[in-house]
């Protein structure tokens, strides 16, 4: 049996970067979390905060190392897999990735170190500001990233000559059309990320009856954040998804199951995408709603999928779905920050056990958000690497064998399948053994009390001062 090596060298980066990609959507916002937490520590000398603060770095400590473990293997797939491809676009990704190194992850790695070792040796300021520097950190090292992402999705500022990507301007080349859109989309879903978990386990400790007041106050002030972010993030997505249209139209009909170019074309709801016979099977949709999401009107055309060779188009039925589980997820994380606001208003908020119970189980569904999410935009844009410039089979490796993509990909899923348990397994201890000191009794600071301030009631258990609801 003859193994195809672009075949498996897709499958091999597809699983490393889904592996890799939960981490730091998760950290980014984690991290911001804390850097809030010690905020509001440093302001009110409150040592609820500090507590929680301390205990969300320990997870983001381990979070943070399977994200740098799996990640770094990436760079090495661009030089054994896809040789071709990294001569070509060396004279941008080179810069920009050595960017993201020296600008991002040598601050992380720098103030990381205060973060997590600091706390009660060095001033507090100084222990605020190395959180502050960690989150500004992540948020550099994913424009860094994105930037890099975003220009091979809509390449601008270069020109294709004799093989090779020769930048004729760079700050179109940094922010390339689809940029900010990518940007702000995965900032925002970064901070769902860490958000629903957060929730989730505070959710958890209450329905436990762990630390009870610390944990009141770390789901109050996330579930504001949520009601907020959830429903801004469908906005984004709509405005992102509308500048895929413009430059991507292939990849939004993939999205839509949309074969012929049409107006008045339905939101399919549920369909069999087949490729073979370039249309779909059992078809439930919303006459005409598909025209109206992405041109405002009944009426408007929507691209189709055969409209490129079929050697052009991506793998139609993957898009489809992992685009309706996305959307799927995103109106539930909707629907439940709702609902914490209507239990918050009735006052119900702690003691709704199936609320509580439910959050528990959210706390997974923005990973599978994200990875669905990635599906649609990396799949989408098959068979690119460089949209419209450079195809995969372009981009591999000359002298790379089946049988050596093949020995790789077992050896990644091997390893990354010890790094995750150990991971998992770690992650699992450090939230059943909870927070430091008794579940009801905050443990106290060597720092003076002072009188504390609005900022200290601004979260508690029964909402924001100072409406006390």
């Amino acid at each position: 049996m003859d193994l195809d090596p672009l075949l498996l060298s897709r499958i091999q980066f597809a699983f490393v970067v889904s592996f890799h990609a939960i981490f730091p959507v998760f950290t980014i916002g984690l991290a911001s979390y804390i850097a809030v937490l010690e905020g509001l520590f440093y302001r009110t000398e409150d040592p609820v905060w500090s507590r929680l603060s301390e205990f969300w770095t320990k997870v983001f400590a381990v979070v943070f190392g399977m994200g740098v473990v799996s990640g770094i293997v990436m760079s090495f797939q661009f030089g054994t897999n896809w040789s071709n491809f990294s001569q070509a676009t060396a004279n941008f990704l080179g810069p920009v990735l050595s960017y993201e190194v020296v600008t991002a992850f040598f601050l992380e790695a720098a103030f990381l170190g205060v973060l997590l070792f600091g706390r009660n040796k060095v001033p507090p300021g100084a222990h605020l500001f190395a959180a502050v520097m960690v989150a500004a950190g992540t948020f550099i090292s994913s424009f860094w990233i994105l930037s890099a992402n975003s220009w091979m999705h809509t390449p601008a500022g270069a020109e294709l000559r004799d093989g090779m990507f020769h930048i004729t301007a760079w700050g179109e080349a940094i922010f390339s059309p689809s940029f900010w859109y990518r940007f702000f989309h995965m900032a925002l879903a970064s901070f769902l990320t860490g958000g629903f978990v957060v929730a989730g386990v505070s959710a958890y400790y209450l329905i436990r009856g762990h630390a009870v007041d610390a944990n009141r106050k770390a789901l109050s002030m996330t579930l504001w954040l949520l009601l907020i972010i959830a429903p801004g993030q469908l906005v984004l997505g709509d405005m992102h998804g509308l500048n895929t249209l413009e430059h991507q139209p292939t990849k939004v009909a993939a999205m839509e199951g949309n074969w012929e170019r049409q107006g008045y074309a339905p939101l399919l709801l549920f369909a069999i995408p087949d490729q073979d016979a370039q249309a779909n099977h059992f078809e439930i949709g919303i006459p005409g709603g598909a025209s109206l999401i992405l041109k405002h009107h009944l009426d408007g055309e929507v691209p189709g999928i055969s409209e490129v060779p079929r050697d052009e188009q991506p793998p139609v039925a993957i898009v489809f779905w992992s685009f309706r589980v996305m959307v799927g997820l995103g109106l539930l994380m909707i629907a439940f920050a709702v609902w914490g606001a209507w239990l918050r208003w009735k006052g119900r908020l702690y003691d709704c056990r199936p609320f509580l119970q439910g959050l528990r189980l959210m706390a997974v569904s923005p990973f599978v958000a994200v990875l669905a999410g990635w599906f649609v935009t990396e799949i989408g844009r098959a068979p690119w690497l460089v949209h419209g410039l450079m195809d995969q089979a372009a981009g591999l490796t000359p002298s790379l064998t089946g049988g050596m993509a093949l020995f790789t990909l077992i050896g990644y899923v091997a390893v990354y399948a010890v790094v995750f348990t150990s991971g998992v397994y770690y992650l699992t201890r450090v939230v059943r053994e909870g927070m430091e000191g008794a579940p009801e009794t905050e443990q106290g600071s060597d720092r003076p009390k002072r009188p504390l301030s609005a900022v200290h009631t601004a979260f508690d258990e029964n909402g924001p001062a100072p409406s006390g609801r």
